[in-house]
C-alpha cells in the first residue's frame, strides 16, 4: 500500500510510506525555503520525481484558515478525537482512496506510529503544541479512551511572553511568532524559577488564565513589568524560567491525576522541541518509557496523517523509519577551483583542521526531518573555546544568547556529560562536566543538548569524532544547523558555496569531497 499524506499551513509537508516504510518526508522550509513555509510546487513536484507510482491512498491533514477566514476548515478541521473522512476519489486518472483526519489526530497517531512497537494495552500520549495541550490515554486497538484537556495553546503562551518583552513585538493583533518558543527556551537558562518576585509572578499567573493568545493580547499587558522589558533583560529571564516550570507543573499534575501509573508515553507538537520539559518527563517517574519523535513539531504532522490512513485501513499504526528521510544534495554548481581547493575527505585531516578552529559545512545523504540539524546537514567547530559559540552565533545571524548544541560519540558520553543515555535525535539536557572544559556547548547553566552519533546511527560523523578524538581525547564537536537565517536546511551546492563565501566558512564537506577555501589557506 503506497499512502502520499499532505499537511497545509505552516510547516508544510509531504510524506510517503509504501507498506509501512516511510521512504521520504519533505519539508517546505527545506533547500533553503522560509522556516516554517506552506506545502509549495516544489515540493509536490520533489515527491512526483521520487515515487514511483500513484498513491493507493491519498491523505489530506486538517487545516483551519486563519484571518477573516478563520471560519473556513481544511480537510476533517484543525481539532478533533473523531474526526476521520474517507471516500473513493480519482488521482491522475487512477481510482483512489481520499482520506482526510484532524490536525490533532496528526499529533497523536505520529506519537504513537513512529514509537517503537511493544504490546501495550494502554498508552498516553501528550499532545502540546501552539493550540492544543491534552493528554490522550489510547487502548490496544489505538482508540483514545479517555481525553484530559490541561491548557490550550501552551505553546503559543510561551511564545506570547518572548513578545510581551519584545518592544517590536506589535500590541495589536499580531499572532505569536512561531521562532520565538526556542528564543525563550535559550533564555529561560538564565534565571531560576525562584528569582520571581510578586509583579512577575502575577504576570505569569495571568497569562496562564487567557482565554487565548490568538491574537496576542499585548495592549492588555502595558501595567505588567514585562511590558517591552526587553527580551534580555532580568526580568523577561526570569518569567522565562518561572512559565516553563509553570507550564510542566500544569501538566505534570493533570498526568499524575488523571492518568495511571506506569504507561509509556509518546509526546508530539512543538512543545516537545523544549529539551528540559522533555528531561522532566523522563525523570517524573509516572511513567514507563518516554519517547518523543525527531519531527515532534507540525513538520511531523503529514506522517501523522498518513499513519492515521494506514491505521484506519489496517488496524496498525507502526512503521519504519529513518530520521534521514529527506532529498540527496543537488549538485546544481561546482565551487570555483580558483576560490577552493578540492581534495578528497581525510577524517584525520579535517579534525585537526576543526582543532585549529576552522568551520567545516558539512553534507552528507539525505536531509534528515525535524528542525534539528542531526549530522547530514551541519555547521561543525571545536567545543572547546567559549569564543566558538560567539563565531558560530555571528556565521548564522543569530543572537548571541542562543546556545550550541554539542554532538558526542557515545563512546565519549561520560567523560563529558553526567549521564550516558543514547539521544541520536537531541532531545533532551543533560548536565557538562565541568573538567571536561567544552565552553562552547555549555549553556549558562552547565547544560548541553547533546546529538549522540554512533557508528549505527551516522556511520560518517561517527568516523570524525573518532578522527577528532584521536586528536584531542573526546569526541565531541559544535553542532549546529547548516541554513540562512530564516530558512531550512541548505540542499544544493550554489546555496553552500554562496553560504559559505559571505559568512566566512573556511570548509566545504560533500560526501567524499573536501573544498577548503584557498584564501583561508
Amino acid at each position: 500500500m503506497l499512502v502520499v499524506a499532505l499537511k497545509p499551513g505552516h510547516d508544510g509537508s509531504i510524506a510517503v510510506i509504501r507498506d509501512r516504510q516511510l521512504l521520504y518526508s519533505l519539508e517546505a522550509e527545506k533547500d533553503s525555503f522560509g522556516r516554517f513555509a506552506a506545502i509549495n510546487a516544489n515540493t509536490i513536484l520533489d515527491i512526483a520525481e521520487h515515487v514511483d507510482g500513484i498513491p493507493d491512498v491519498v491523505a489530506l491533514g486538517g487545516w483551519q484558515e486563519q484571518g477573516v477566514m478563520r471560519h473556513r476548515r481544511i480537510g476533517a478541521g484543525y481539532g478533533g478525537i473523531t474526526s476521520v473522512e474517507q471516500r473513493p476519489m480519482r488521482f491522475f486518472g487512477k481510482d483512489v482512496q481520499f482520506f482526510t483526519s484532524s490536525h490533532e489526530r496528526s499529533h497523536i497517531m505520529m506519537a504513537l506510529g513512529m514509537a517503537p512497537r511493544g504490546d501495550h494495552p494502554l498508552q498516553t500520549v501528550l499532545v502540546w503544541e501552539g493550540d492544543t495541550g491534552a493528554f490522550y490515554l489510547v487502548n490496544e486497538a489505538y482508540e483514545v479512551v479517555k481525553h484530559v484537556p490541561v491548557l490550550s495553546e501552551p505553546g503559543a503562551r510561551y511564545s506570547f511572553l518572548f513578545g510581551l518583552a519584545d518592544p517590536t513585538f506589535p500590541d495589536d493583533a499580531a499572532l505569536p511568532r512561531l521562532n520565538d518558543a526556542g528564543k525563550l527556551m535559550a533564555l529561560a537558562a538564565f534565571a531560576k524559577p525562584g528569582d520571581a518576585d510578586a509583579d512577575i509572578t502575577a504576570t505569569v499567573e495571568r497569562l496562564l488564565a487567557l482565554d487565548s493568545v490568538y491574537p496576542a493580547p499585548k495592549k492588555a499587558f502595558r501595567d505588567s513589568v514585562l511590558y517591552n522589558a526587553g527580551v534580555e533583560s532580568p526580568t523577561a529571564k526570569t518569567a522565562a524560567a518561572l512559565l516553563t516550570q509553570r507550564i510542566f507543573d500544569l501538566f505534570a499534575d493533570a498526568a499524575r491525576e488523571h492518568l495511571p501509573e506506569g504507561t509509556p508515553l509518546r509526546i508530539s507538537g512543538g512543545c516537545g522541541l523544549n529539551c528540559d520539559w522533555n528531561a522532566a518527563w523522563a525523570d517524573l517517574g509516572h511513567f514507563s518509557s518516554v519517547f518523543v519523535p525527531p519531527c515532534t513539531n507540525d513538520s511531523g504532522s503529514a506522517i501523522g496523517t498518513a499513519i492515521d490512513a494506514l491505521t484506519t485501513l489496517t488496524g496498525d499504526p507502526y512503521i519504519d523509519w529513518n530520521v534521514y528521510s529527506g532529498l540527496e544534495f543537488v549538485h546544481d554548481t561546482r565551487p570555483d577551483p580558483a576560490r577552493w581547493e578540492r581534495v578528497p575527505l581525510d577524517h584525520l585531516a579535517l579534525a585537526q583542521a576543526l582543532g585549529r578552529g576552522r568551520v567545516a559545512a558539512w553534507v552528507q545523504g539525505r536531509w534528515e526531518i525535524g528542525p534539528r540539524a542531526l549530522g547530514n546537514r551541519s555547521l561543525l567547530a571545536e567545543p572547546f573555546r567559549e569564543g566558538t559559540k560567539d563565531l558560530l552565533n555571528d556565521i548564522k545571524k543569530r543572537e548571541a544568547y542562543r546556545p550550541i548544541a554539542p554532538c558526542c560519540r557515545v563512546e565519549d558520553l561520560e567523560k563529558v556529560f553526567d549521564s550516558g543515555f543514547e539521544d541520536p535525535y537531541m532531545l533532551y539536557f543533560r548536565m557538562v562536566r565541568p573538567s571536561a572544559s567544552v565552553d562552547a556547548v555549555t549553556h549558562v547553566d552547565g547544560s548541553a543538548r547533546v546529538q549522540t552519533v554512533s557508528r549505527e546511527s551516522n556511520a560518517e560523523l561517527h568516523t570524525l569524532l573518532t578522527a577528532f578524538a584521536a586528536e584531542h581525547g573526546v569526541g565531541v564537536l559544535c553542532n549546529t544547523s547548516l541554513n540562512f537565517n530564516g530558512y531550512g536546511f541548505i540542499n544544493r551546492m550554489s546555496d553552500l558555496v554562496r553560504y559559505c563565501e559571505t559568512r566566512g566558512v573556511t570548509d566545504m564537506v560533500v560526501g567524499h569531497d573536501w573544498y577548503r577555501s584557498r584564501d583561508a589557506r
